[in-house]
């Protein structure tokens, strides 16, 4: 059975609604006012299908956007440049047969053409060293802690270095070949970035 990720489409906003706030106390909840605003903002905006349902989805914003999340801003305030992954869910029956693995890479691939490092949070609290385990597999390493303003959590600050930027940006600039496969997922306007170097 395999996974399929493509980007999500506006009628299907009622079903990420319903997987976010049934992913329990790892991601902040949401409303339908709010999802809507991520929609119409982020720069990625992928959902994960296996076998002909939606088993997660993952929102990803570049560092000059316009979006109002702490954890964002404590990124952006210490760090240049990056993708943040601003939220990710797994339906419950689907944890632990690859669909988050198959989200990420498929972030990864998106960013790392654009971006020198993948940045996102892990609330640090009771029973959620499972998510801390998954991120360091991936390669994320924590640069730091921040309490998010509003809710009184505690996050450890997750990024990770992207060593084929600084080859794709030498190689390519701001003008990667017209593939499919390059196509950015929604039309978002990207802003020059200056070349990174891999941490």
């Amino acid at each position: 059975m395999s996974i399929a990720i493509r980007d999500v489409r506006e009628h299907e906003l009622d079903s990420v609604l319903a997987l976010n706030n049934a992913a329990g106390p790892a991601i902040l909840p949401l409303d339908a006012a709010r999802l809507r605003h991520l929609f119409d903002r982020a720069e990625y905006f992928r959902v994960a299908e296996r076998d002909g349902a939606m088993a997660g989805f993952l929102i990803g914003f570049g560092a000059q956007a316009q979006h109002d999340s702490s954890n964002f801003a404590w990124f952006g305030a210490h760090h240049p440049d990056f993708f943040y992954i601003d939220r990710v869910a797994v339906a419950s029956r689907r944890r632990g047969g690859g669909v988050g693995r198959a989200l990420y890479a498929d972030a990864q691939s998106y960013a790392e053409l654009r971006y020198p490092q993948l940045a996102c949070e892990v609330f640090l609290q009771q029973g959620n060293d499972h998510a801390l385990l998954f991120h360091g597999s991936f390669g994320f390493r924590e640069v730091g802690q921040h309490v998010m303003a509003g809710h009184d959590i505690r996050a450890a600050m997750l990024m990770k270095g992207l060593c084929s930027y600084a080859w794709v940006r030498d190689t390519y600039g701001d003008a990667l070949p017209d593939e499919p496969w390059l196509q950015q997922p929604r039309q978002v306007a990207q802003p020059a970035r200056p070349t990174g170097t891999c941490a």
